[in-house]
C-alpha cells in the first residue's frame, strides 16, 4: 500500500485540542445569529410566559382583598371567580408559552445543525486531518442539543424571570416597604455566593462536554477497525479507554450537577430565610399597629412567588454557562477552513461524462515544478515535480512508499492545495477551475476502495446518480460484479453493511471502480485500485481499464507492476521528485530503479505473454 498521504496525520489527530472558550460579548453575537430568524416566535413565547406570570402577580393582592371582605363579613364569590380565572388564565397562557418556546428551541436547534453539517462536509482535507472524526460528530449531536436550553432559559427565562422579579418587588413595596428590606437584604446576602459558582459550573460541564467528544472518537475509532480489534484480542483495553472518557464525562456532569444543586438550593433557602424574618418582624408590626394582617399574609404570598421569577434567573444564568461552552465548541468547528462553495449549482449538462449525448474529450494533467507539505511542521512530500500527461490513454506511476504517488491524486482533485509550481487540468490551473466542475470531470478510486453503508445499488449509483440501469448493467458486467450481484440474497438492494463489511476486500473495489467507471468520467484515478484482487479478476480489471483508456486519460499508481506494464508511459517518482518517464521496455533497460523494482517482481522479462497465455 502507497503512504503518500500525511504520515503524522493520526498523531496529529490524537494531540487534544485547545479548550475552546468565548468572551461573553462573543458568545452572544453567536447566539444571536442561531435565534435571530426565530425571533418572532420567541418573542410571542416570552410574550405567553410573561402574561402568566403578570395573571400571578394579580393573585396575591385578591387574597388580600378576600381577607379582608371575610373580615366584614362580605361576600366574596365575585372574588373567588375572580381568582379562579386568573389561575387557569395564566395556566393556560403559560402552557401555550412554553410550547410555543420548546418548539422553537428545537428549530434553532435543527438549524444549527443543518448549518454545522453543511460546513462540515466542505471542511479542507488539511482540516479535515487535524480534526478527530468522533469530536466533530459530538459537535453536530450533543452540543447542538444544548442549544436548546440555553435558546428557552438563558433568553426568555431571564427575561420574564426579571420582569416578574421587578413586578413582585413594586407590589410589596407597595403593600409593606419595611418588609420589602428585610427580604431584600436576606436574598443579597445569601444570593452573592451565586457569583462564586457559575464559573465552576462552566469549566464543569466544558470538561464533560470535552468528554463527550472524547467517547464519540473512542467509538467510532473502535468500530471503524472492529476486526481488527477482535483478532488482536484488543476489546479489554478498547473498553477500558472508552469507559475511561465516558468516566470524565460522568465525573464532569456530576461536578456541574454538584455546582447547579447548590445554586438552585441557594434559592430555597434564601426564600426561606426571608419567610422567617418577614414573619418575626411582619408579626411585630401587626401586634404594634403599624400594619393589617391582610397585608401581611399578601406579602408572605409575594415572597413565596419570588421563588418562581428568582430560580428562572439562577437557570438562566446555569443554562448560560452550560450553553456558552458548547456554542464556543460549535464556533470552533465553523472556524475550521472550507472549501469554495460554489455560487451556481452543478446541472447534469455540466457533467461531460455520466451518460453524455457524445463522448467527452480526455482530459490533460501537467505538473510544472510543484512542491508540497503536508503541513508547515512536516517535510516536503514534492521537490519540484513536473511531467505531462496527454488526453487519453493509461499513465502509470510507481516508485518506492513515500514517493508521492498519491499525493498527485490529491493535488489534482485540489483535496491540497500546491505549496509552489501549479497543477494543470486542460491547460488550466486547478485553483482557477470551479471545483464542483473540476471533481465532475475525475472518477476516484481511492487505496482503501470505501464503501458505505447502504444497499449496493446506492454504492454503485453514488457518484452518478442519474445513471440508468442499462449503464449500471454494463459497468456490473465489465467489473465482474454481475455473478456477486445474482449470488445476493436481494440483488443490487442487498445492504453492504458497515463500511462494505459484508463484502470481501476485492468485492469492495470492484465496487469502487464500478462506481467511478459509472461516471463516465474524463479523468479516471486509479490509486492501487486492484491490489486485493485474485489473478482472475485483476486480469478481467486491467482489459477494463485498457478499454476504459481508449475514451478517458486514466492515472494509476501501483506497486504490483503487473497492473502498470501496459500503460502508455510510466512515470517513475523517487523522494517527491520524478527520475524517469517511459514505457515498461525503455525504463527497465534504462532506469536503475524501475529495473529494480521490475526485477525483484519478476515482471522483467515478456508479461505480456503470460497475459496472452492466461487469456
Amino acid at each position: 500500500m502507497s503512504t503518500d498521504t500525511p504520515r503524522t496525520a493520526p498523531a496529529a489527530a490524537d494531540a487534544e485540542p485547545p479548550q475552546p472558550s468565548l468572551p461573553a460579548r462573543k458568545t452572544w453575537r453567536v447566539l444571536y445569529g442561531h435565534i435571530r430568524p426565530h425571533r418572532a416566535a420567541i418573542a410571542l413565547g416570552g410574550l405567553l410566559t410573561l402574561v402568566g406570570s403578570a395573571a400571578g402577580l394579580v393573585q396575591p393582592l385578591a387574597a388580600k382583598a378576600l381577607v379582608e371582605r371575610l373580615g366584614v363579613h362580605e361576600s366574596i364569590t365575585m372574588l373567588l371567580v375572580l381568582l379562579t380565572a386568573l389561575v387557569v388564565a395564566g395556566a393556560v397562557a403559560e402552557a401555550v408559552g412554553a410550547y410555543v418556546l420548546e418548539r422553537t428551541a428545537e428549530s434553532v436547534v435543527l438549524a444549527a445543525r443543518r448549518q454545522l453539517v453543511a460546513r462540515l462536509l466542505r471542511l479542507r482535507m488539511p482540516a479535515v486531518d487535524r480534526s478527530k472524526p468522533g469530536d466533530l460528530m459530538s459537535r453536530v449531536t450533543a452540543d447542538t442539543t444544548l442549544l436548546r436550553a440555553i435558546t428557552t432559559q438563558s433568553l426568555v427565562s431571564a427575561g420574564t424571570g426579571l420582569a416578574t422579579l421587578v413586578g413582585a418587588i413594586v407590589f410589596m413595596a407597595l403593600l409593606e416597604p419595611v418588609l420589602l428590606g428585610v427580604t431584600v437584604a436576606v436574598i443579597v446576602l445569601i444570593g452573592s455566593s451565586m457569583g462564586l459558582v457559575m464559573p465552576r459550573i462552566s469549566k464543569a460541564t466544558k470538561r464533560a462536554q470535552e468528554a463527550v467528544g472524547a467517547i464519540s472518537t473512542a467509538l467510532e475509532r473502535t468500530f471503524g477497525a472492529f476486526r481488527t480489534v477482535k483478532a488482536s484480542g484488543a476489546e479489554r483495553r478498547e473498553e477500558a479507554a472508552i469507559e475511561a472518557a465516558a468516566r470524565e464525562a460522568w465525573r464532569g456532569g456530576v461536578r456541574a450537577a454538584k455546582w447547579q444543586s447548590l445554586a438552585m438550593s441557594s434559592v430555597g433557602l434564601a426564600v426561606q430565610v426571608s419567610f422567617l424574618a418577614v414573619l418575626g418582624v411582619g408579626g411585630a408590626r401587626v401586634a404594634s399597629g403599624a400594619t393589617d394582617i391582610a397585608t401581611l399574609i399578601a406579602f408572605l404570598l409575594y415572597l413565596f412567588y419570588l421563588i418562581d421569577p428568582i430560580s428562572r434567573l439562577v437557570e438562566a444564568a446555569s443554562a448560560y454557562q452550560v450553553g456558552s461552552a458548547a456554542i464556543a465548541r460549535m464556533a470552533e468547528a465553523e472556524g475550521l477552513e472550507t472549501e469554495p462553495l460554489e455560487t451556481e449549482p452543478l446541472e447534469a449538462g455540466d457533467q461531460e461524462g455520466a451518460g453524455a449525448a457524445t463522448p467527452a474529450k480526455p482530459a490533460s494533467i501537467a505538473f510544472e515544478g510543484v512542491t508540497f507539505r503536508y503541513r508547515p511542521d512536516l517535510p516536503p512530500v514534492h521537490h519540484g515535480v513536473d511531467f505531462v500527461v496527454p488526453g487519453g490513454g493509461m499513465t502509470a506511476f510507481v516508485g518506492p512508499s513515500g514517493a508521492g504517488k498519491s499525493t498527485v491524486f490529491g493535488l489534482v482533485e485540489r483535496f491540497y492545495e500546491a505549496d509552489g509550481g501549479r497543477v494543470l487540468v486542460d491547460g488550466t490551473d486547478v485553483r482557477d477551475w470551479p471545483l464542483e466542475r473540476l471533481r465532475a470531470q475525475i472518477g476516484y478510486v481511492e487505496q482503501d476502495a470505501p464503501v458505505l453503508s447502504g444497499t449496493l445499488r446506492e454504492n454503485l449509483l453514488f457518484a452518478a446518480p442519474g445513471a440508468t440501469d442499462d449503464q449500471l448493467a454494463r459497468v456490473l458486467t465489465r467489473t465482474r460484479l454481475d455473478g456477486l450481484v445474482e449470488r445476493l440474497p436481494e440483488g443490487l438492494e442487498t445492504p453492504v453493511g458497515h463500511r462494505g463489511s459484508k463484502l470481501s476486500g476485492g468485492e469492495r473495489q470492484r465496487v469502487a471502480i464500478a462506481r467511478a467507471l459509472l461516471r463516465e468520467p474524463r479523468l479516471l484515478l486509479l490509486d492501487e485500485a486492484t491490489s486485493q484482487l485474485d489473478a482472475a479478476n485483476e486480469l478481467a480489471l486491467r482489459d477494463t481499464v485498457a478499454e476504459a483508456a481508449r475514451t478517458t486519460t486514466v492515472l494509476v499508481v501501483a506497486h504490483r507492476l503487473s497492473t502498470v506494464t501496459l500503460a502508455d508511459r510510466i512515470v517513475v517518482m523517487e523522494a517527491g521528485r520524478v527520475r524517469a518517464i517511459g514505457t515498461h521496455a525503455e525504463l527497465v533497460a534504462s532506469d536503475p530503479l524501475y529495473g529494480e523494482l521490475a526485477a525483484t517482481q519478476f515482471l522483467a522479462t515478456a508479461p505480456d505473454d503470460r497475459a496472452n497465455q492466461a487469456s
